[in-house]
C-alpha cells in the first residue's frame, strides 16, 4: 500500500509540475520568444543558452537527496510568487523585459518553495540562483557597463602597446597607432568575456571547492582577469596591425584570437583554483570527487496526502490562472497614430534651412521604430543644429524609446555635464524639462538636449519611462511615445553660451510644429 501511495504520489507531482510548466510557459512566451531569438542571439550573451542545462544537471545531481526528503508546502512560496506576478505586470505594461525575467525567476521559486519547502529548496538553492545567469542585463546596464569597459580596455592596451615600444595614444576608444587608428566598438568591450568568465567562475568554485571565502576569490578574480585579458587582445591587434594589416581587427584573425584567449583565462582560473586548494584549510575531497563517491540507495519519502492535497496549490494555480486570463483577455496597448507622418516636417523653420538625412538599416532594425526624422538645420551663419525625433505607436519589451545617454558614448564620445534642465521654447518663458550634455571626442565638443514626449508629458529618464508606460497601459491602454534630440557643434572659439542660445532659438521654431504631427493626452 506504501509502494502504491509512493507510485500515485510521484505521478500527481510529475502531472503538477507539468501544469505549471504550462501555465508559466503561456503567460511568459513572449518573454521566452524575446529571450531566445533576441537576447541569446546578441554575441555578448550566446552562453546564456547552455544555462539552463546547466541547472537541470545541478538538480539531476541532487535527484538522490531530493528523493529522500519530504515535501513541505508552506505558504511562505506565496511571498515570492505575488512579488513575481506584481513584476510580471510591471514589466509586461512598462516595457521592460528583465522585469520580467526576473519575475518569472520569483514564480518558479514560489512554486517550488509552496511545493517542495523549504528542506528541499536548500539541496537545490544553488540551481536556482544559477537560472539568474540565463537572463541577460538591463539595456541602461549592459550600456553603460559596456561602455566602462571599453574605456578601461583602451586605455590597457595604449599602455601595453606603449611598453612594447609601439607609439599610440587614445581618444575615447579611438586608438591611434600611427598609421590608422582602430575603433574600439562593443565586440572588444571585454562584456563577451566577462559574464561568461563571472558564470564559469561560480560554477566551478562551487564544484572545485567547498570553503566559501575560496569560491569567492575565486568569483571575484574572474573580473579583473577577463579586463587584463580583453586589454591584452587589444594591445596584440595592434601589434599585429603593423605587420599583417587590417586582417588583424576584423574576420576570422580577430574571433579566433578572442577564442583562443578566452580558453587561455579559463586555463588561468583553473591554475587558480588548484593554487587555493593547496592553501589552509586545504580539502580533504574535492567536490567533483564526493560527486563520483558512491551514494547511498535513495529513501522514498512519505507521501503526505495533506501536502499532495495542500491548498497551497488550488491558490498558486488559481493566481497563475488569473494573470494568464488578464493578460490575454485585455488589450492593454493600443496603437496611436501619428497626426501626420514626419516625411512631410518642415525643412524650412523660421530661419533655419535643412537637409533631410536617413539611419542605416542595421540601426532602423535596432530602434525599431514606426517613424522618424533626422534633419540637419542651419541658420543664416551657417550654424548647424541636428534635429532627431522618432515614434513609437505603442512600447513594449524590444520596442521602445532608446535614451541617448546608452545610444550615443560609443565611438569615442564621452558624455560631461550631463543633467537634467529647463529648455525654454518660447519667448514668454514657457519651458520644458530636457536632459542636456556636453559630448567630446579629442578636441571635437558638440552640446545635445534630449527629453521624451509620452502621452502629455514631458519625461527625462528612462525611469519615468518606465513607470509611466505601466501606468498608462493600466489606465488608459496606451504607451505610445516620441524621443526629441537636439545636437550642435559647439566651434572653436564660441562660447558655451553662444551655443546654447543656437539651441534655445532653434528649440522655439520647431517645439511648436511637433505638435502637429506627435498625438496629444
Amino acid at each position: 500500500m506504501t509502494t502504491n501511495n509512493t507510485k500515485f504520489g510521484s505521478v500527481y507531482g510529475w502531472m503538477t509540475a507539468g501544469l505549471y510548466a504550462c501555465l508559466i510557459l503561456a503567460i511568459y512566451r513572449n518573454a521566452f520568444r524575446w529571450l531566445v531569438f533576441h537576447d541569446w542571439a546578441r554575441d555578448d550573451y550566446t552562453h546564456c543558452a547552455i544555462i539552463p542545462l546547466a541547472v537541470l544537471y545541478l538538480i539531476w545531481e541532487k535527484r538522490r537527496v531530493l528523493a529522500s526528503v519530504a515535501s513541505k508546502p508552506t505558504w511562505a512560496g506565496l511571498l515570492p510568487l505575488a512579488a513575481g506576478i506584481c513584476l510580471f505586470w510591471l514589466g509586461e505594461l512598462g516595457g521592460e523585459f528583465f522585469m520580467t525575467y526576473f519575475s518569472l525567476w520569483l514564480v518558479v521559486l514560489g512554486v517550488c518553495l509552496l511545493h517542495l519547502g523549504r528542506e528541499k529548496l536548500k539541496h537545490i538553492r544553488f540551481a536556482l540562483f544559477l537560472i539568474l545567469a540565463m537572463f541577460p542585463l538591463p539595456n541602461f546596464i549592459n550600456s553603460k557597463m559596456s561602455m566602462q569597459l571599453k574605456l578601461i580596455s583602451s586605455q590597457l592596451g595604449v599602455s601595453m602597446l606603449q611598453l612594447w615600444g609601439t607609439a599610440a595614444y587614445r581618444e575615447g576608444n579611438i586608438i591611434d597607432i600611427g598609421i590608422e587608428k582602430l575603433q574600439v566598438v562593443d565586440a572588444c568591450s571585454g562584456l563577451r568575456y566577462l559574464i561568461p568568465l563571472m558564470v564559469l567562475g561560480l560554477v566551478v568554485a562551487y564544484f572545485f571547492t567547498k570553503h566559501n571565502w575560496k569560491r569567492a576569490v575565486v568569483f571575484i578574480s574572474s573580473v579583473p582577469l577577463a579586463i587584463v585579458v580583453n586589454g591584452f587582445r587589444i594591445a596584440m591587434t595592434g601589434i599585429l596591425y603593423n605587420s599583417i594589416g587590417p586582417e588583424a581587427a576584423e574576420g576570422f584573425f580577430h574571433g579566433f584570437s578572442g577564442w583562443l584567449l578566452f580558453l587561455m583565462t579559463v586555463s588561468v582560473m583553473f591554475g587558480e583554483i588548484m593554487l587555493l586548494r593547496k592553501l589552509p584549510p586545504r580539502e580533504t575531497m574535492s567536490e567533483m570527487a564526493r560527486l563520483r563517491a558512491p551514494q547511498p540507495p535513495a529513501m522514498p519519502a512519505p507521501v503526505a496526502w495533506k501536502a499532495i492535497l495542500h491548498p497551497t496549490f488550488v491558490v498558486s494555480v488559481a493566481l497563475l490562472f488569473a494573470t494568464l486570463a488578464l493578460s490575454q483577455g485585455i488589450e492593454f496597448r493600443r496603437k496611436i497614430p501619428m497626426k501626420k507622418p514626419f516625411s512631410s516636417f518642415p525643412l524650412q523653420v523660421s530661419g533655419w534651412k535643412g537637409i533631410r538625412l536617413s539611419l542605416d538599416g542595421e540601426m532602423l532594425k535596432e530602434m525599431n521604430m514606426n517613424d522618424y526624422s533626422l534633419i540637419d538645420y542651419k541658420d543664416q551663419a551657417g550654424r548647424q543644429v541636428n534635429f532627431y525625433v522618432a515614434y513609437y505607436d505603442n512600447q513594449q519589451g524590444g520596442t521602445s524609446v532608446h535614451t541617448p545617454d546608452t545610444c550615443l558614448p560609443g565611438s569615442g564620445w564621452i558624455f560631461r555635464d550631463s543633467g537634467k534642465t529647463m529648455l525654454p521654447i518660447s519667448a514668454d518663458g514657457t519651458s520644458i524639462p530636457a536632459k542636456r550634455a556636453v559630448m567630446e571626442q579629442g578636441t571635437t565638443r558638440e552640446l545635445a538636449y534630449y527629453w521624451f514626449p509620452q502621452r502629455g508629458r514631458t519625461l527625462t529618464s528612462i525611469f519615468e519611462l518606465k513607470l509611466f508606460a505601466f501606468w498608462d497601459a493600466l489606465i488608459r491602454q496606451r504607451t505610445d511615445g516620441a524621443l526629441v534630440r537636439l545636437i550642435t557643434p559647439i566651434y572653436p572659439n564660441e562660447s558655451s553660451e553662444e551655443s546654447e542660445k543656437r539651441v534655445q532659438e532653434f528649440a522655439e521654431a520647431v517645439v511648436p510644429l511637433l505638435k502637429q504631427y506627435l498625438p496629444g493626452n
